[in-house]
């Protein structure tokens, strides 16, 4: 697995490579190597930060469980600048809202699989990157959906 990172509004992150797929983003600022893919990752996520990328376009890995993945898959679905409920969600795949919760928190690449997209029924809701809510806050500002928070 080989790393690249970037400073972004939200702090450093780190995005990993692993065979010819982005397996993980994460809040740091490990570097550990270079390729084409890593390139266009951090190329993309400037991009996006910088408001010219609404959707990433990167081929992905999510390790994890059958109900991880389709949750990730249901996150992914979710357009720039929109959000959905956990419940929402939880009604898709025919399952609890807490289990779409808990994925959602265990979401190994988020930014690019949008989990600060989800949100509770009464609320925000929770977010696993560094910075917590007010990160998740942060994003949705980003992506125009901050009308949703008031």
């Amino acid at each position: 697995m080989i790393s690249a990172s970037l400073e972004t509004p939200v702090g450093a992150l780190s995005v990993t490579e692993r065979d010819g797929a982005i397996v993980r983003l994460d809040w740091s600022a490990a570097a550990t190597g270079r390729s084409a893919l890593l390139d266009r990752a951090v190329a993309q996520l400037r991009a996006y930060f910088a408001g010219e990328l609404t959707e990433f376009d990167l081929p992905l890995h999510v390790e994890g469980s059958d109900f991880q993945k389709a949750v990730c898959e249901a996150m992914q679905a979710i357009p720039f600048g929109e959000t959905r409920t956990y419940g929402e969600i939880a009604k898709d795949l025919g399952a609890p809202p807490q289990p779409v919760g808990n994925a959602c928190g265990g979401n190994p690449i988020p930014v690019i699989i949008p989990c600060h997209r989800v949100l509770s029924a009464t609320g925000l809701g929770g977010f696993s990157g560094q910075g917590g809510v007010e990160t998740k806050v942060a994003l949705l500002k980003h992506e125009g959906a901050a009308g949703l928070l008031i």
